[in-house]
């Protein structure tokens, strides 16, 4: 009896002992292979095995890994560092996407604006010259266009085309209307004698000062979105070093070989590992901040006196103020173009008195939605950006955060081992910091990533060597170039900014038809010159002097031009 109690008692010994002495099983390796998408699960063993061919997990014991899972986890590590990359640049990715769609958007938009109202100071004030004026004025938005979106199109250029082109419409058709059809041969002459002539005074010299400002700094805009974007997809194409590869593995998946799925990298540990991966990224830093101040720059600019819109708007009045110019040198231009291009006869038609009265009135700038670049938007972005002044010299912290990593104080994998803490030297994220890294070995510089920097350094330098300083209308050139820095004034007293205006009281002479030119003042008054056949001709200083007998008031103009007017047709 006694005997098979004894024996009774034994198997359920044994019984009760089998489950712990039941070999290891490598069930939980596959199953985090599979869930986690690193290859297919045939590729783990049943059980650990002893392999001597690992070339990164290896370990002492049987493991579940085998050179076709250190393959995998290879390619896998490499995805997922690509997938956080693109993670973390997708917020700023999409600032840059969209405020760079805004900014042509809006462009565009004011180009349109800016095209239309320009031409309406031909409908109102020249209408002799509105159709032939328009190609010219459509010529030179499209030049600003391009240079504003990055052609080289000098903008000094440009104004000089179109003010070329102008040159002989005015003279055609306001200076000397009574000549007859001016030949081809002669037109030609004002377009190629219009800089020597100069029938525009400063005007035009002027513009282009004024244009090439604000242009400049809509320019530089434009390209630093660019450059943004550029620096962005740089580094969501970095390829992965083989010594970072695997480094990856050996923090990663390393634990996984001993059946640890669920442990996790001390911080320090992956501090390491990811500053050493992006050492040459981290370089980015100090070109990164550079630019980041120079956006800053760039936007205060913008939302100054060199706002883009108000200078496209602003090219109506500078166009009428040069042309205006021109109508009161007339006599003195005529006498310059009839020694440079040759004599002209007078049309045989004589002119017939007809008194039109055309109404001088106050320019006013369309109402307009703000230029989205200079408005809340890009206060929105200049404010992102300065946020992201530190984004490529703490990669490796956010990399380190959240789920892939954890704080000391918590058993954690060192690389070798589950530790309660790290205790090999942490490196900061700067280049030559990697020389003394632990856990990789970095033997040089990304080509892709040098490449990047050394075109963010360029565009710096760019912005740098040529910046509106801010002193009043002057252009600084740190590379000593020789652009004007003055805005000359073209009246020689006083600019607009100071509350002056272009003269406005010359005579309006609209084809063969000389016309009484009647301006409007500020106290209501309406002045009226009258010319007519025969009469000498008054220049522009004598127009103010009084008992010159040309100029009346109101009273007594209104009942004389109505009664010219009525005598013609009797």
């Amino acid at each position: 009896m006694s005997r098979s109690l004894l024996l009774l008692l034994l198997l359920l010994k044994v019984v009760a002992m089998t489950p712990s002495q039941r070999p290891p099983s490598c069930h939980e390796v596959r199953t985090a292979f599979q869930l986690q998408q690193v290859g297919r699960g045939r590729l783990v063993p049943e059980v650990p095995v002893e392999e001597s061919d690992l070339e990164i997990c290896q370990h002492k014991a049987p493991t579940c890994c085998t050179r076709k899972m250190e393959e995998s986890y290879q390619a896998a590590v490499r995805r997922e560092i690509a997938h956080n990359i693109q993670a973390l640049n997708f917020e700023l990715k999409f600032m840059i996407v969209s405020h760079k769609s805004n900014f042509k958007e809006g462009f565009t938009h004011l180009i349109d604006l800016a095209v239309n109202h320009t031409l309406s100071l031909f409908d109102s004030n020249f209408w002799l010259l509105e159709q032939e004026a328009r190609d010219p004025v459509r010529e030179l938005f499209t030049d600003i266009s391009l240079y504003v979106l990055g052609e080289e199109i000098p903008v000094d250029a440009a104004v000089s085309r179109f003010f070329d082109a102008l040159f002989p419409l005015v003279y055609k058709h306001l200076i000397n209307p009574r000549m007859a059809p001016l030949p081809k041969e002669h037109l030609e002459c004002l377009r190629l004698t219009r800089q020597d002539i100069n029938p525009f005074g400063l005007y035009s010299q002027t513009m282009a000062t004024r244009l090439s400002k604000s242009l400049w700094a809509s320019r530089m805009m434009n390209q630093a979105l660019n450059m943004v974007e550029h620096v962005i997809n740089g580094t969501e194409q970095t390829v992965m070093t083989r010594e970072c590869t695997r480094a990856l593995v050996k923090m990663q998946y390393c634990p996984h070989c001993q059946g640890l799925t669920l442990i996790r990298p001390c911080v320090g540990y992956c501090l390491n590992v990811m500053r050493g991966c992006f050492a040459t990224l981290a370089e980015l830093d100090a070109p990164w901040r550079d630019f980041i101040s120079l956006l800053e720059h760039l936007a205060r600019q913008l939302s100054g006196s060199y706002d883009l819109e108000l200078a496209l708007l602003g090219i109506r009045e500078m166009v009428k103020e040069s042309i205006q110019y021109a109508e009161m040198n007339g006599s003195n231009i005529s006498s310059v173009v009839e020694k440079v291009c040759g004599p002209l006869q007078e049309s045989p038609a004589k002119p017939t008195l007809d008194v039109i009265v055309q109404m001088n009135v106050e320019d006013e700038l369309p109402q307009v939605t703000k230029f989205p670049a200079s408005g809340h938007l890009r206060r929105e972005f200049i404010k992102y950006m300065e946020n992201s002044k530190a984004f490529y010299a703490t990669l490796a912290e956010r990399l380190c955060s959240g789920d892939l990593a954890v704080r000391d104080g918590s058993t954690c994998w060192d690389g070798e081992d589950v530790v309660e803490s790290y205790t090999n030297i942490v490196v900061s994220s700067e280049f030559k910091a990697q020389a003394n890294n632990p856990e990789v070995k970095v033997r040089g510089r990304n080509v892709l990533i040098t490449n990047v920097i050394n075109r963010l350094n360029h565009f710096i330098q760019t912005g740098s060597e040529k910046q509106i300083s801010p002193d009043k209308n002057r252009i600084r050139e740190g590379s000593g170039g020789d652009d004007k820095v003055e805005d000359a004034d073209p009246s020689g007293d006083c600019d607009d900014e100071d509350g002056c205006q272009g003269s406005g009281d010359s005579s309006t002479r609209t084809g063969t038809k000389l016309i009484p030119d009647v301006s409007r003042k500020g106290n209501g008054t309406v002045n009226v010159l009258l010319s007519y056949p025969g009469a000498t001709k008054i220049s522009h200083n004598q127009k103010n002097l009084p008992g010159t007998g040309s100029r009346l008031k109101l009273s007594s103009a209104l009942p004389l031009a109505a009664l010219l007017f009525i005598c013609q047709y009797i």
